[in-house]
């Protein structure tokens, strides 16, 4: 029974990892690979990431519920009535689903290799690559809202995610950085990575039921599993609302200093 009460509270911390480094610039992947390897828990397998995805997916959904409820209403509307009222939410859409076809292409080719060719060295190099990058894009002050968004953005911000398959490299961070050197508002390149993530994370959700199913040990890890989602989707919506003001208030760099510092324990101790 300890050993079992052990597991679930290693979970819990594991989930807290996920859930608050999902929505801010530090890589969650490389976070839970790092926070597991301490544990003593190994690697987390497929069906553990995909359950705790879902449930930042969940927090995340939550949160833009009131844009996604909008953006789908007008892009319907637009669709049967051609109003130019709704035609800013319909393109809206359809760059979000620009944007993600990189990241689901080079995601469906190549997750098998990223997976089998990752180290706590390349966690480390891709935490100092985000730090140089938000450090690279600190002073930048976007002008496009979601109406000046151009399919060109689009391709380069959804190629921003892609590069974020890699552990190391944060995909909210990628995408951010990529909105706003593109030209983005802060808060329109903030709501751009969020909606990317929904699309991805649904199609990660989707291809990974399968492997839940076949998963062996899955009635033995139902407990710690659950304790785990439910942890990751608490901390994701707190650190996302969060992570919200901290961008409002300009001091994204602040995510610099701890990716290089980040990056130099990881050598160090790894």
């Amino acid at each position: 029974m300890e050993t079992d009460l052990i597991l679930i509270i290693k979970m819990i911390v594991i989930g807290l990892v996920q859930g608050f480094t999902e929505p801010i610039p530090v890589s969650s992947s490389g976070h839970v690979m790092v926070a597991s390897e301490l544990l003593g828990l190994g690697e987390q397998g497929f069906t553990f990431a995909i359950l705790t995805n879902t449930a930042s997916l969940l927090a995340i959904l939550f949160i833009y519920r009131q844009d996604i409820v909008r953006l789908a209403v007008n892009s319907l509307n637009y669709l049967k009535t051609k109003d130019e009222r709704y035609k800013s939410d319909f393109r809206f859409v359809c760059f979000i689903i620009i944007g993600t076809i990189p990241a689901g292409a080079l995601g469906f080719l190549l997750s098998d290799y990223i997976a089998e060719n990752v180290s706590m060295t390349t966690i480390a190099i891709m935490l100092f690559v985000t730090g140089i990058a938000l450090w690279l894009i600190r002073n930048m002050k976007g002008t496009k809202g979601e109406s000046d968004i151009t399919t060109k953005d689009a391709i380069l911000v959804g190629l921003g995610q892609a590069v974020a398959l890699t552990p190391g490299i944060s995909r909210s961070g990628a995408t951010i950085i990529s909105a706003i050197a593109v030209g983005m508002k802060q808060e329109t390149a903030l709501r751009f990575s969020f909606m990317l993530y929904i699309p991805v994370s649904l199609g990660g959700l989707v291809l990974g039921v399968g492997d839940f199913m076949d998963e062996p040990n899955k009635a033995d890890l139902m407990i710690p599993y659950l304790a785990a989602f439910v942890a990751t989707l608490f901390m994701t919506y707190f650190a996302l609302k969060w992570f919200m003001g901290v961008m409002k208030s300009g001091k994204l760099v602040y995510f610099t200093y701890y990716c290089f510092i980040a990056g130099i324990l990881l050598l160090i101790f790894f």
